[in-house]
């Protein structure tokens, strides 16, 4: 008897998540995965490239500053809604972030500043299992016209 076989789906997963390494090349493999994943659920360029680059300074944040014992990994999480994308950064720091005010000849420390004026909405927790913490930011999702 042979087993009937199930339909598959037709849309992609609407959330995905990436461990990745603690180390810098990091980074850029978070943002490939998701230009990735943004072109499989057909995001707008805009919200992909603005997602992009805030992704970005979340990861080097992680990587950079999380002072953590070796072997941790950077956890990256996508969430998709019908009017939200939602990004989470998770390190096993328990450091919460906050926005500073670099000066002008300053090369760092604008990455978060970053976040706050280009996101419609962030925020930064504890892990509720009580290692390290969550960097997250919300992007809303325009209809496309």
């Amino acid at each position: 008897m042979q087993t009937p076989r199930l339909p598959l789906p037709t849309t992609a997963p609407k959330d995905i998540e990436w461990r990745l390494p603690r180390h810098a090349r990091s980074v850029g493999r978070a943002r490939t995965l998701f230009r990735e994943q943004a072109k499989s659920w057909e995001l707008p360029q805009e919200l992909t490239e603005t997602a992009e680059l805030l992704l970005s300074e979340l990861m080097t944040n992680a990587y950079r500053h999380a002072k953590v014992p070796p072997g941790r990994e950077i956890w990256a999480r996508c969430e998709l809604t019908e009017d939200r994308l939602r990004m989470t950064v998770t390190d096993a720091s328990d450091t919460l972030p906050t926005p500073g005010t670099p000066a002008l000849e300053d090369e760092t420390g604008r990455g978060l500043a970053l976040v706050v004026a280009l996101a419609d909405d962030w925020g930064a927790e504890g892990r509720e299992c009580g290692i390290g913490k969550e960097v997250w930011f919300e992007l809303a999702v325009r209809p496309v016209r």
